[in-house]
């Protein structure tokens, strides 16, 4: 493989970790409800919830028919319900009471991974370009200064800037605009299977799924467990 001069970071679930995890909230919510989850079936529902997530169809048409927020979400909890393993009928009649719920009670804490600040400091010394991309509706150039990342990047990308969100080719292709970089000499980094290792390779890059719980742990593709690994796969 060609060297990697240029890393390209997801945020949400990569640099930017809750705790804890909304999917960890809603099952604990639906157990107390009185439905026995199993981890196949935490497990199932999560892989489901990154592929809602990579700008999928289903979200954008459940964005076109839910405009509300409240409504969305709602909609959102039912779907979920469902991918846990409920029937249709119960996903129906919970589903207001856990959106309700999570709107009013899950506040995580924002917590960057203990090993990203090293990390990114020990590529940047290595000269590797770095760069972030997230499937941000707004740009979020402050949120990185208040996590204390703001000096690694040189630059951030929001979907909503150009309305292009992984896995679409095209924000890859403006990343890389960006970054003044070659796509087969640039390492995408994110947590999501379907819009960061699928939507990277698609588009050229090479790719690296950060999963530390190793929830695609059946999935076929370079994993990372862990940040660090980065500074060898960048050597």
């Amino acid at each position: 493989m060609p060297r990697i001069k240029t890393i390209l970071f997801d945020l949400d679930g990569t640099l930017l970790i809750h705790i804890p995890t909304g999917g960890d909230v809603f099952v604990e919510y639906v157990r107390q409800s009185g439905f026995a989850i199993h981890e196949e079936d935490y497990q199932r529902s999560e892989r489901w919830t990154h592929f809602y997530f990579a700008h999928s169809f289903e979200i954008q048409e459940d964005a076109r028919r839910c405009p509300e927020p409240k409504d969305f979400w709602a909609n959102y909890s039912r779907r979920k319900l469902v991918s846990l393993g409920l029937t249709a009928a119960a996903a129906q009649e919970l589903a207001p009471q856990v959106s309700a719920y999570m709107a009013e009670f899950h506040r995580p804490a924002e917590i960057v991974p203990p090993e990203a600040p090293s990390v990114l400091s020990a590529l940047k010394s290595q000269g590797v370009a770095l760069g972030m991309v997230s499937n941000r509706e707004e740009p979020y150039a402050e949120k990185l200064k208040e996590l204390g990342l703001d000096s690694y990047f040189q630059f951030t990308l929001a979907g909503g800037e150009i309305s292009a969100f992984k896995p679409d080719r095209a924000i890859f292709a403006r990343a890389l605009e960006l970054a003044n970089a070659a796509p087969a000499e640039t390492l995408y980094v994110g947590d999501n299977y379907f819009a960061d290792f699928v939507g990277a390779r698609r588009a050229g890059l090479q790719a690296a799924l950060y999963d530390p719980s190793n929830l695609f742990a059946d999935f076929e593709c370079q994993k990372i467990r862990s940040l660090s690994a980065l500074t060898l796969l960048a050597a």
